[in-house]
Parts: C-alpha cells; structure tokens; sequence
C-alpha cells in the first residue's frame, strides 16, 4: 500500500537509469522539503540510530478514523533529508492504522535503495521507520 506520491517517485526512479542520478533525485526532493522549525529540533523528536542528526516531528490531523498522519523532518545530512522527503512520500496522509502496515522494507527496495545505501545510511531509515511506526501505534493508543 503505497501513497500516490511515492508512487510517483516510484516512477520517476524508472526513468533514471544511473544511481547517480537516483541519489541526486533523492537529494533535490530533501532540497524541496521545507525546513523543520528550530524550536522542534529537540531530544524528543531526535532520532536515534542515525550516523546524521535526524529529527521527525508528527502530528495528526484531523481525529478519530478520520485522523491522518503527518510529520515534518529534517537532517543534517542531504542525502538524509532526501529519504526523511521519500518516507514522506510513504507515509503522509494515511490513517495510523495503515503507517503500521506500511511494508517499509519492500516499498524501499522498489526504489533499489536496500541496495545502494551504505549500511550506516540504511540503519538509519529502519531507525526513522521504527520511530514513525512507534509514533503511529501510540496515535492509535491514545485514539
């Protein structure tokens, strides 16, 4: 279950037949982000796990089944900030009960990224991965 947004740079990853062109596609749409306010760059929205500094910062909008998941993020790192931009992608707008059923893993290497990324880089996504599940299963919690 994918997004239409991650579809689309599902799409435009077909296009790009050389990985340096993949990483600088990945690195323009961290550039596109906007970015994350200074007052939520904080130990409670650090992630942990990541060779770069991280921050996710979630909210719900809306409330009750109709509650979507939304986060702002942001890193220190560009290709970083790229894959916060495609975790975005992922996971934007779903119900917290769909983040959690997200396969993570499979939906990244449609992109090849499992293949690509440096082991460092890739225990940061499964790091950022853990943690927007665990915000999502707490949204349920509290529901």
């Amino acid at each position: 279950m994918a997004t239409p947004d991650f579809e689309r740079i599902v799409d435009d990853f077909e296009l790009l037949d050389e990985w340096e062109d993949r990483y600088r596609y990945v690195i323009d749409l961290g550039k596109g982000m906007s970015p994350l306010d200074e007052a939520l760059r904080s130990p409670a929205t650090k992630v942990e796990g990541c060779a770069s500094q991280v921050w996710i910062a979630p909210r719900l909008d809306g409330t009750g089944a109709a509650a979507r998941f939304e986060f702002d993020g942001d890193s220190d790192a560009m290709i970083v900030r790229g894959l916060i931009a495609v975790l975005h992608a992922l996971y934007a707008g779903l119900a917290p009960s769909a983040v959690i059923e997200v396969d993570a893993p499979a939906e990244m290497g449609r992109l090849g990224l499992d293949q690509h990324l440096s082991s460092q880089r890739s225990n940061g996504v499964r790091a950022m991965v853990q943690r927007i599940r665990a915000i999502a299963r707490t949204a349920l919690q509290q529901a």
